[in-house]
């Protein structure tokens, strides 16, 4: 039975509209490893979370179902919310307590739908629709427990096109025992997208709202394009970055900032903890330029919309999204031409909460290749070779249909490592949007469709959620080594 006032919605991908070009068999490039079909029959499956051996939970994007899937077969539903699903929203997020089964929390990141059934309507949610709530699992259904945060999810903005893209939804507990909720920017142009003044095109200035809601200070209306980092109860962990920062400012503004792991977030399909190291790991989508893989440090300002891709590279930045695509970032308020000319210039237009600090990327695409899910292998199934790995998933099911990209990491874990000469520089200059030249070296796989989750499972195997195909696809040895 549908819960009326909860709701979980759709389809994802940054910039990318999803083409559904003939569906091929998914295969990998070591001929040491094969793809076999782990579960099929789903409908936009997001993300899977491992409840016993051979027994998950998996959540569909469009119909807002929690779906049941032991030994491969899809068994029951036990639970059904709701969503509005348009355009990126939907059931997007599951994790599961850091003690389960003995705390038997499942939380949930959704997309509310204000009709009592699910609709891609992007006006029918409400204006804090995007929701990370606690279920409590008993063993066959998941019981409402609470709602830890409601999160912006119109974008209806005078003059310009209805969107519902850019909700981010990925949601992962870190070593720390500490909830991380990855939240996309949803088309908002305030401090939190480093534009102090709002969305002006210098700063220093007269402040300007973000919106008729109000900004550009992060209100609860315009907390978006942040990494949360919250308790299991949903509390801000007074050992949060801004936890002091937020406190000098106080009320709702102040209480917001002090939930602040990261911000200066585009939109990400993709958060993961390095199970070797507990370092926290984000791709980014760009618009037109400049994918991302970011190490994620308490306190990073990533600095979105000043920069996407590595400092140095700003004029690139700058030339593309004013010569090519839609040239306009998705956002009318803040065009592309008001990118600054220099480093220098850049770094000194964004919005430093007390502590903060920017980083470059560890890699990045020169042009946007749209990556949905990652994740590390965690374990020796696939060969020792793989233990740590880090793996990334596609937006699109164009070009390679899908393809898996695959990432070794340096000792100290901090680094991407690479044997391609052309990715000394940590950059792939590719040659186009959706490009991989320079990417190569780096592919694991293709026609995976959209991969929008990646997990090592109990059995020490890799799983990968393909939206796309309706499909949970199980990386395995088929070979000794």
């Amino acid at each position: 039975m549908k819960r009326p006032l909860l709701v979980l919605a759709t389809v994802l991908l940054g910039s990318a509209v999803l083409a559904a070009p003939a569906q091929g068999e998914p295969t990998v490039i070591d001929r040491n490893l094969t793809v076999r079909t782990h579960a099929t029959g789903l409908v936009t499956p997001t993300t899977l979370a491992f409840i016993g051996l051979n027994d998950a939970l998996v959540l569909e994007k469009n119909t807002g179902r929690v779906r049941r899937v032991v030994n491969g077969a899809v068994q029951s539903t036990v639970l059904d919310l709701a969503v509005n699903f348009g355009s990126e929203r939907g059931l997007l997020g599951v994790a599961l307590h850091p003690s389960f089964p003995l705390d038997p929390g499942v939380y949930l990141y959704w997309t509310e739908s204000t009709t009592g059934a699910d609709t891609d309507v992007l006006s029918a949610t409400p204006l804090l629709g995007n929701r990370v709530d606690r279920y409590v699992w008993n063993g066959s259904t998941l019981t409402f427990d609470r709602n830890l945060i409601q999160i912006r999810a119109i974008q209806q903005d005078a003059g310009q096109p209805e969107r519902g893209n850019h909700d981010g939804g990925v949601l992962a507990f870190g070593p720390d025992g500490k909830l991380y909720v990855m939240v996309g920017d949803v088309g908002r142009r305030g401090q939190l997208q480093n534009l102090p003044c709002g969305p002006t095109a210098n700063c220093p200035g007269p402040t300007v709202p973000d919106d008729q809601f109000g900004g550009p200070e992060p209100d609860d209306e315009h907390l978006t394009g942040v990494i949360l980092r919250l308790g299991d109860d949903g509390s801000a962990p007074n050992d949060n970055p801004f936890f002091a920062a937020g406190a000098a400012m106080g009320g709702e503004v102040g209480a917001n900032v002090q939930r602040i792991f990261a911000y200066g977030i585009r939109n990400s399909f993709g958060l993961a903890f390095d199970p070797k190291s507990g370092h926290l790991w984000d791709e980014q989508n760009g618009d037109d330029s400049f994918t991302e893989l970011n190490l994620v440090e308490a306190g990073a300002n990533l600095g979105w919309v000043q920069i996407m891709g590595p400092i140095d590279r700003i004029a690139q930045y700058k030339e593309i999204e004013t010569t090519f695509g839609g040239r306009n970032l998705q956002q009318l308020r803040w065009p592309p031409e008001n990118i600054a000319d220099t480093p220098a210039e850049a770094r000194s237009r964004l919005f430093m909460l007390p502590g903060a600090h920017y980083s470059d990327p560890e890699f990045s695409w020169k042009f946007e290749v749209a990556p949905a899910g990652i994740g590390f292998m965690n374990g020796r199934g696939l060969g020792p070779q793989y233990d740590g790995d880090l793996f990334v998933g596609a937006a699109r099911e164009t070009l390679e249909a899908g393809h898996v990209f695959h990432f070794n990491l340096t000792g100290n874990r901090r680094k991407i490592a690479v044997d391609d000469p052309r990715l000394e520089d940590r950059v792939a200059d590719n040659n186009d949007k959706f490009d991989i030249t320079e990417s190569e070296s780096l592919l694991f796989g293709t026609d995976f469709g959209v991969v929008t989750d990646v997990e090592t499972g109990p059995n020490g195997n890799l799983f990968l959620v393909s939206l796309t195909h309706g499909a949970v696809y199980e990386i395995v040895r088929s070979r000794a080594r």
